[in-house]
């Protein structure tokens, strides 16, 4: 077997969960099986079982806050349409019966997309949903009662958290009409406005919040959020019920969040730099902040337990991911083989059209220039960092070098930088990866003549409008669940990237048609002359296939190169297997199509 194939095989886990009143009765996600699915994990008897099993996997679930029940969301293949569905932590009262202890969490609750969960004390559930009928509505579920509306709106909203006490809740909205930045909005469990704070009035320029929790400690109402004024991401304090407002002093560069300490005494911080992030402890009453200690390289997640230590999730770009702890050593150790490790990442600096760009690059043995993969990250609001994936690896170990751009809209290099792209999406994000590209070459790094660009989600829509916009750049196209008709796209997805889409477009096709037609790969795709390789799930909710088949049509009418894989799944798989098949299919289209080396 290859490495490429043991990294994807070998059994992965995710950050655990805890009970906040059972701190021993713990949720993780797992693909031990070959498919990604949730465990339940006793920590007092170390007795871990598998809580689901579907064809194509489950993805999201929660505790209660006595540990009594898991919450997991239900939906069909990879649609994200569905119900919460519950079950005992403990399981089915005979196992030999299965999984037959699942039920409807909220009966009489009808299916929509998940747009945020919060679980109280006394068994009150607070259910965020989207549909494109309806738009966004919040219900109240007490136990024993039918499920009350206490919120809608056409715009995008969600449940951020329940205080304490069960009697505060804090939404996040948009009902300003920027999908890109939350107001954040407090309010009794029967809707009545509590306060309000929303920084994207009186002033020309629109900033974000987000709910990152209330105090879990009784008596304390006070709602911890992330902010944007000095220009990035960082963390305060504010009262709804006085309008006391605090912001911690973290004297760090980059973006900074933050949650709680269960005592509520001090917030565990999460720093993201220059694509790497580091763990400290902010003391609220000291107002003190100290540097916990991790490796070098990226933490995906932290927790602070009750005895004071911090779980986080570990990995670099080297070493495969671990579930850490301050206190020493790996909590949770994933059963079989360790996957391989890859090679390092290095830190390449180009000056771009807009203000420095930041890229990572890694290469294989030997002596460029190498045939070279621009892998682009989804998001767009989203970075690349020096942390530990398989696919970049997998590209690595069949002789290219891999080059993943931080374009403008990503995260982590300041709110100017993520905000940059509005009204001339893609374009923008490909002028930063051909001045990448243009420093590759030069340098020696990369061969002008095996150049390969790829992505997923959104990087899938960047490589298709990048064949049609740069056709010279580019050799080969590998573009996974993509956009790739944006009108045909905004058609038929989720009214919560339609609310996106309008924000960063400026407006619908119908108010802004030049900005969506330059923005469209479709527009393109009589200029692209590279193979095309494209996989698409064929129940996708965030890139509709019908927009795929478009594209794809007007290649075959042309008899361009290019070879299409549809999956019966959702936006990516949970498989393993699947994705095995997809990486190895992506791989020898690239290999088989790319020129074997520059002439002379």
């Amino acid at each position: 077997m290859p490495d490429w194939e043991k990294r994807f095989r070998a059994a992965r886990v995710g950050l655990p969960e805890w009970a906040e009143d059972a701190p021993e009765r713990s949720l993780f996600l797992s693909n031990a099986t070959g498919t990604f699915e949730l465990y339940v994990w006793d920590r007092g008897t170390g007795e871990q079982r598998q809580a689901t099993d579907r064809p194509n996997g489950t993805l999201d679930g929660t505790l209660t806050p006595d540990g009594a029940w898991l919450w997991w969301f239900s939906d069909t293949d990879g649609d994200e349409f569905g119900v919460w569905m519950r079950q005992p932590f403990e399981g089915p009262p005979d196992e030999a019966e299965g999984t037959g202890a699942d039920e409807p969490a909220v009966p009489g609750l009808a299916p929509a997309y998940p747009a945020g969960l919060a679980l109280g004390r006394d068994g009150t559930a607070v259910i965020g949903r989207m549909t494109d009928e309806d738009g966004s509505t919040v219900h109240v579920a007490r136990p024993g009662a039918a499920p009350v509306e206490i919120y809608r709106h056409r715009q995008s909203a969600g449940v951020g958290d329940l205080s304490h006490d069960g009697r505060l809740l804090a939404l996040e909205h948009t009902e300003h009409g920027d999908a890109m930045h939350s107001a954040v909005r407090v309010v009794r469990l029967d809707g009545s406005p509590v306060a309000e704070l929303d920084d994207t009035r009186g002033g020309t320029e629109e900033l974000g919040l987000l709910v990152l929790g209330f105090a879990p400690v009784p008596g304390d109402p006070r709602l911890l959020i992330g902010h944007q004024r000095r220009g990035r991401w960082e963390p305060a304090l504010w009262n709804p019920l006085t309008g006391d407002f605090q912001e911690p002093a973290i004297d760090l560069p980059g973006d900074v969040t933050a949650e709680w300490y269960p005592d509520g005494r001090a917030l565990l911080v999460m720093h993201s730099y220059r694509a790497r992030s580091e763990l400290w402890r902010y003391d609220l009453a000291e107002r003190s902040l100290s540097r916990l200690e991790t490796p070098a390289g990226t933490v995906s997640g932290g927790s602070a337990r009750p005895d004071g230590s911090v779980e986080y999730l570990w990995s670099s770009a080297a070493k495969p991911p671990q579930v850490r702890s301050t206190a020493g050593g790996v909590v949770l150790d994933p059963p079989g083989m360790t996957a391989p490790g890859s090679v390092l990442v290095e830190d390449l600096w180009v000056e771009g059209p807009g203000g420095l760009i930041h890229a990572l690059v890694q290469k294989p043995e030997g002596e460029g220039p190498f045939p070279t993969v621009f892998d682009v990250h989804g998001g767009p609001t989203a970075h690349d960092s020096d942390a530990f994936a398989a696919q970049p690896a997998a590209w690595v170990d069949h002789g290219f070098a891999v080059v993943r751009v931080n374009y403008r809209g990503s995260t982590g290099y300041g709110r100017e930088w993520t905000d940059a792209l509005k009204h001339r999406i893609g374009l923008i994000e490909l002028e930063d990866i051909a001045a990448v590209r243009e420093q590759c070459v030069s340098s020696g790094l990369s061969d002008p003549e095996r150049m390969v660009l790829t992505g997923g989600s959104w990087g899938g829509y960047l490589t298709l409008l990048g064949l049609g916009v740069q056709p010279d750049l580019w050799a080969v196209g590998v573009a996974a669940v993509p956009v790739a008709d944006y009108v045909a796209a905004y058609e038929d997805e989720m009214e919560g990237l339609r609310a996106m889409d309008r924000t960063i477009l400026g407006g619908t096709p119908e108010e802004v048609p030049e900005r969506w037609r330059d923005s469209s790969p479709i527009t393109y795709v009589d200029r692209v002359r590279a193979p095309v390789y494209i996989s698409a799930g064929l129940n996708d909710p965030r890139c509709p296939i019908r927009q795929i088949e478009n594209y794809v049509d007007r290649l075959r009418e042309r008899g361009a190169a290019h070879e299409v894989y549809r999956y019966d799944a959702g936006h990516g798989s949970l498989v393993v297997e699947e994705r095995i098949k997809q990486v190895a299919l992506e791989t020898q289209f690239a290999l088989r199509h790319l020129p074997v080396s520059s002439p002379g």
